[in-house]
């Protein structure tokens, strides 16, 4: 997560375990797994143009579309369990091996790629690639990353090579994070369409190769930006009584994958089974996770 206002928490750093990685960047042409279009959870139609004023407009073609009722697993951190009944993991792009999201595909499973595309990681193979201007200000509590210029081309390039990264390893998808930096203290002079036109290439790109790709968080730009993408990823929309604004992703059959943190889920089933009425009745599908995404334990209202 992104935002750092009184609504929101900073999202996790997430520290590469398996080390640096060399990980050689491949240009695929090719459609990561099926199109979808024998699948029942796609849906081939594009989206209509939300913003005719834009010059930038929906790709349109066929790639997996995950449908409202897909259960998922999200982990970020620690060696994935894949011992879940999902239909869908979410992973760190960088950590996984192809080897794993081959596996996980053999077993009838959808798999997500997580990259941040707002945010530098000293980190990450790729960081030696980052000019040094298109860095700015840390983000809290997190000192070794920082936002990005997300208006210079060579972030939208390092982007593209990710996203290659994506094709060449096999994934059917995309959660890029971090993606409305122009809401945060980034150190740059960012505005509401300069996020809007970044995260509408990072869409199309993606699409453009075949990948099904989410937005994270990012709730104030739904209305623009829910013909760009396949689904949502959020953090924390019943603890923020944000989840309403979300709701247009289920209306045009997309699906919500949503975590929720706080403690008391845990402890309290009361609680969980109060969460677990309201998400299901928005039709979302929500987990109660680690902060960490380490697989410490997992609770799903979904059963």
């Amino acid at each position: 997560m992104t935002h750092f206002d009184r609504n929101r928490r900073p999202r996790r750093a997430i520290a590469s375990l398996s080390g640096a990685l060399s990980c050689a960047i491949v240009i695929c042409m090719a459609a990561c797994g099926d199109s979808g279009t024998n699948d029942p959870d796609s849906n081939p139609d594009p989206d209509p143009d939300p913003d005719p004023e834009s010059p930038i407009v929906p790709v349109t073609g066929e790639w997996y579309r995950p449908g409202v009722a897909v259960t998922w697993q999200w982990q970020l951190l620690g060696t994935i369990n894949t011992a879940y009944d999902v239909d869908l993991y979410d992973i760190d792009l960088f950590d996984t091996s192809e080897t794993l999201i081959t596996e996980l595909q053999a077993a009838g499973k959808r798999v997500i790629c997580y990259f941040s595309a707002g945010s530098f990681e000293d980190f990450r193979p790729d960081a030696a690639s980052f000019p040094s201007q298109v860095l700015g200000t840390p983000l809290d509590d997190f000192p070794n990353e920082r936002w990005l210029d997300i208006r210079s081309p060579n972030v939208l390039t390092i982007m593209e090579a990710r996203l290659d990264m994506a094709v060449a390893k096999g994934c059917d998808g995309v959660e890029p994070d971090n993606m409305d930096g122009f809401d945060n203290n980034s150190g740059f002079s960012l505005t509401s369409a300069d996020q809007l036109a970044f995260n509408r290439t990072i869409a199309n790109e993606a699409h453009e190769r075949r990948l099904s790709v989410g937005l994270k968080n990012d709730l104030d730009q739904v209305s623009d930006l829910i013909a760009f993408f396949d689904f949502q990823v959020n953090e924390q929309c019943h603890e923020f009584e944000e989840c309403a604004k979300l709701d247009a992703f289920i209306t045009a059959g997309k699906p919500v994958f949503n975590a929720e943190y706080e403690s008391v889920l845990v402890s309290d089933a009361a609680a969980r089974a109060q969460l677990c009425q309201a998400a299901l009745a928005r039709n979302f599908r929500t987990l109660i996770l680690p902060f960490d995404l380490d697989d410490s334990f997992r609770l799903s209202c979904d059963s």
